[in-house]
């Protein structure tokens, strides 16, 4: 570029990008919207022990919603992939991490069809994970769910978008719905066992601790599942503030349904009226600030039979460590004396 007497030629496409910019720039904005709203999407996270039955009452719980005329989104975001199995049949869904990295191999784009599938009104996605011993389970989901972001996550038009998380891994990735705001409440699926309540705890002292930072997530309540009626998990629920959702019992009939991956909440069926009960519940249980029990308030939970907490604990002597008495010796440490 030429210049004239220190001073800088401006070239004719300089001069049509400033006159684009100076015209975008005169348009007023549109006006705030002013009407009722047309669409909100609860964005609800479910989180759980390993084991204790979130996959598959998320399955009905989404079915069920489907069935009642909800658009309902379910998305896995278990390492293990296996949210979506119950309502696929026990088909594996191809994981969107998976698809991805084979995607990106071959040059080409994830589209929504590669990672999501729909069943009976039910529409769903596994986040997956990294192979074993190869990555961090919680990277996976943030990596998940900005494969997401750039899929329209956004924009889409759900009712609901139920997203499963392992609750006993304390993990960045895990909690990033609560630490971030990604959901407007949380549920947690706990039993009568203190594992379980262990980490439904945990998942409310999360919760608890980013409300004091300034976040806006709660939580709605717990669902019990394999419920013996012994009745530490409604005890839990109560002295953490949080209501019961639904109670599902330890039943023969539901034990083998699941294991043959068939969907029980469905309408007109035995156990309908449970998940009917859920599904409201879900959508009407506002998200509140739960308060955490402590170790002992747990245990407190149990009788001293099944936790052993009547036993005192003996502190360990040197003798115990190198099996003989040494003597004391004193301290090089050098005390000043004050001034």
């Amino acid at each position: 570029m030429s210049h004239t007497c220190g001073t800088p030629t401006v070239s004719p496409i300089q001069v049509v990008q400033r006159a684009q910019l100076r015209a975008e720039a005169a348009i007023e904005p549109d006006a705030p919207a002013t009407g009722p709203v047309t669409k909100t999407t609860q964005i609800i996270a479910i989180y759980g022990k390993g084991g204790i039955g979130k996959s598959f009452t998320l399955a009905n719980l989404s079915y069920m919603m489907a069935q009642q005329g909800k658009k309902v989104l379910l998305i896995g975001c278990d390492p293990k992939s296996d949210t979506t199995s119950l309502l696929f049949g026990g088909k594996a869904c191809p994981t969107i991490i998976e698809t991805s990295s084979r995607k990106k191999l071959a040059g080409e784009a994830v589209s929504i069809g590669d990672v999501c599938f729909k069943r009976d009104g039910v529409f769903a996605m596994e986040l997956g994970g990294p192979e074993v011993g190869r990555g961090c389970g919680g990277r996976g989901i943030i990596h998940g769910f900005e494969t997401l972001e750039k899929l329209g996550f956004h924009d889409w038009g759900f009712d609901y978008v139920l997203l499963d998380f392992l609750g006993d891994v304390v993990c960045g990735g895990f909690g990033l719905p609560i630490a971030r705001d990604m959901c407007q409440k949380v549920i947690v699926v706990g039993s009568n066992d203190l594992q379980s309540l262990y980490v439904a705890n945990n998942v409310c002292s999360a919760v608890e601790y980013f409300r004091k930072l300034g976040g806006n997530v709660g939580v709605a309540g717990m669902v019990i599942n394999k419920d013996d009626g012994t009745g530490e998990a409604a005890a839990f629920a109560k002295n953490a503030g949080i209501p019961v959702l639904a109670a599902i019992p330890a039943n023969e009939d539901i034990r083998r349904k699941s294991a043959s991956y068939e969907i029980i909440g469905r309408p007109g069926t035995q156990w309908a009226s449970l998940f009917e009960e859920l599904a409201t519940n879900v959508a009407e249980a506002p998200p509140m600030r739960p308060k955490p029990q402590t170790q002992d308030q747990l245990l407190g939970l149990f009788s001293a039979e099944v936790t052993g907490r009547d036993f005192q604990m003996e502190p360990a002597s040197l003798f115990d460590m190198v099996g003989q008495h040494h003597a004391v010796k004193p301290s090089l440490e050098v005390v000043y004396d004050k001034v």
